[in-house]
């Protein structure tokens, strides 16, 4: 399945990516901005299993593995929700079987403004850093690339 983005127009308000309607490049990639991923879950655990280790860690989203290992997707308490009322659901529904984050994921060597950009459309709080062969490197936080393009355009 292919993805694509809306046309975007030639200047973007300032409020939405701080520096990127003005020109300036700081040369910040996905890396520099990318923090560990602390918790991760199998996508064959069930929902309620991850229900325990959201509410047990005290944290909104756990990082999803396939059965290789790769990174196949983030679920949060939100996404969890709607199966979270029928607890003879949770028992047997698999994260995989949820609504939850997917990929595209995110690489190390994309350029910061254009991850910032990307996380605006999608709506994305939290996006997965992934390799060439699709194994997790760590996260990207909205917030945090947004303050690092802002500390970068005063510059």
């Amino acid at each position: 399945m292919t993805t694509t983005l809306p046309l975007l127009p030639e200047r973007l308000p300032e409020s939405l990516s701080p520096g990127l309607s003005t020109g300036r490049h700081t040369g910040l990639t996905v890396a520099d901005a990318m923090e560990p991923c602390e918790y991760q879950i199998a996508d064959d655990s069930t929902v309620d299993q991850a229900n325990d280790i959201l509410c047990g860690a005290h944290v909104d989203y756990l990082l999803v593995r396939d059965h290789n290992g790769r990174c196949a997707g983030l679920v949060s308490r939100a996404s969890l929700h709607p199966f979270l009322a029928r607890s003879w659901y949770t028992e047997r529904t698999p994260i995989r079987d949820t609504a939850h984050q997917r990929g595209p994921f995110a690489w190390p060597g994309l350029g910061l403004r254009m991850a910032s950009l990307t996380m605006i459309i999608k709506d994305l709080a939290i996006w997965p850093v992934v390799d060439d062969d699709g194994y997790l490197l760590g996260v990207i936080k909205r917030d945090r690339v947004q303050g690092m393009l802002r500390a970068g355009a005063l510059v």
